[in-house]
């Protein structure tokens, strides 16, 4: 192997500084003086040029550096042309050499042989040089053209690398504050003496804009509410955080439905109160472009007496001890949208042994695979084969009936509800 060019590697750089790339030939015959002329010639065209005397010295080469063209004779001692073709093929990676293959023969099937080994083009001997520097003036524009897609490729494979790493961080942040939602409804189920709570609060994505929770005004008021905000997502989720902290089972003092007594203890105050409240709230303290739909009930204990207000959400459902099942409630008009919104109130009367359930539009709205939703009546349905199943196994089996009417596919909104039980004192 001989270098025409000794200083081969200082003028690449030197170039380089000067803001010009020098391509690098490969020149591969048996004949010294067909290297020569070709060496001559490549140089004077712009190349760095280096020789080598067989295929196998040629490979060897360029297993160190992939040169951007590669001029080879077909017919040579030991390996030839076509057989260093395909093994110079097989050592690239995302660097590409345009190679040339030198050659007599003219017949078509040996042209096709040519083309199955990877070589990009022909010349004819004895060789033209005019000819010669057509075709590597074409060579270079694909070069150039697989130059540009390289990088291309690189930096899209870069900006995907970051678009993961980015997706992963936010993935993680998305799980960590799932965690947080859901912390807000700590007690699932919980037993009283004159009732049983259960809870299903189950997000479509990592984090919804339901929210359901309950919280105790003395020995005798339960309070329940039901919330959906507009939307999906983070800034969903964040409006319920800000929410929860109006209706605080665990901080009393800040529950807008409480109002504190003289002797340190809490009374409810009445729903369409509580309703016009959280709207004034919501309108005068909080910057946001979310609704929200809610209902809201207070329990007494005592007598089984209810007084709700609903504000958009989906009616309550009353399902008495013996199965019958009512829909109560006038629908309202939603939180947060207009000042001085006229809520309403009205009021359930339930009696040992019935229920009172209050879901999202997640349930009645949830489509099959011929997007029919399942509506109020379908709710109705599930509830009346579900009357024997109490407590957190009601909402186990709901959402599994709702899985199959979906025809098991993923829910596309959140899925909540409060089920109240109730039961009158033992003693009563």
């Amino acid at each position: 192997m001989q270098l025409a060019t000794p200083n081969l590697v200082p003028q690449r750089a030197d170039d380089a500084q000067q803001g010009a790339r020098r391509r690098l030939a490969l020149i591969v015959d048996d004949s010294r003086l067909q290297r020569r002329i070709l060496c001559r010639s490549v140089q004077a065209w712009g190349f760095d040029v280096i020789e080598a005397a067989s295929g196998d010295a040629a490979l060897e080469i360029c297993r160190d550096v992939t040169p951007d063209l590669v001029l080879s004779d077909w017919m040579m001692p030991g390996m030839n042309g076509l057989e260093f073709c395909d093994a110079f093929r097989k050592l690239q990676g995302d660097e590409y050499g345009y190679f040339i293959l030198l050659t007599s023969k003219s017949e078509k099937e040996e042209v096709a042989r040519g083309l199955e080994a990877g070589a990009d083009d022909f010349v004819s001997k004895p060789v033209d040089l005019n000819e010669l520097r057509a075709r590597i003036t074409a060579g270079d524009r694909i070069l150039q053209m697989q130059r540009e897609l390289t990088g291309k490729n690189h930096l899209i494979s870069k900006t995907l690398q970051e678009l993961q790493r980015l997706y992963d961080s936010i993935d993680k942040d998305l799980l960590e504050a799932k965690k947080l939602q859901q912390s807000l409804v700590r007690e699932r189920s919980v037993v009283l003496d004159q009732g049983h709570v259960s809870l299903l609060l189950r997000p479509s994505g990592h984090v919804g804009g339901d929210l359901v929770g309950f919280f105790r005004a003395g020995e005798d008021h339960l309070g329940l509410y039901a919330i959906d905000v507009s939307g999906h997502g983070i800034s969903s989720a964040l409006m319920t955080a800000r929410l929860a902290g109006y209706l605080s089972s665990t901080a009393p003092e800040q529950n807008v439905a409480l109002e504190p007594l003289g002797d340190g203890s809490y009374r409810t105050r009445p729903p369409l109160a509580v309703m016009q409240t959280i709207n004034n709230l919501v309108l005068n303290e909080m910057d946001t472009e979310h609704y929200f739909t809610m209902l809201l009930a207070d329990v007494d204990l005592s007598t089984g007496k209810v007084a709700l207000a609903q504000a958009g959400h989906p009616h309550p459902v009353v399902q008495r001890r013996s199965g019958q099942i009512e829909t109560v409630g006038p629908g309202g008009f939603p939180v947060g949208l207009v000042h001085d919104a006229q809520f309403s109130q009205f009021d359930v009367q339930l009696h040992r042994g019935d229920r009172l359930l209050l879901c999202s539009d997640g349930v009645t709205e949830c489509p099959n695979v011929a997007a029919e939703l399942l509506d109020e009546a379908g709710l109705e349905t599930i509830m009346a084969d579900l009357h024997g199943i109490k407590g957190p196994a009601f909402f186990e089996a709901l959402v599994w009936k709702l899985s199959e009417f979906a025809g098991n596919q993923d829910f596309p909104d959140d899925v909540s509800g409060v089920l109240f039980e109730y039961q009158v004192r033992p003693d009563a």
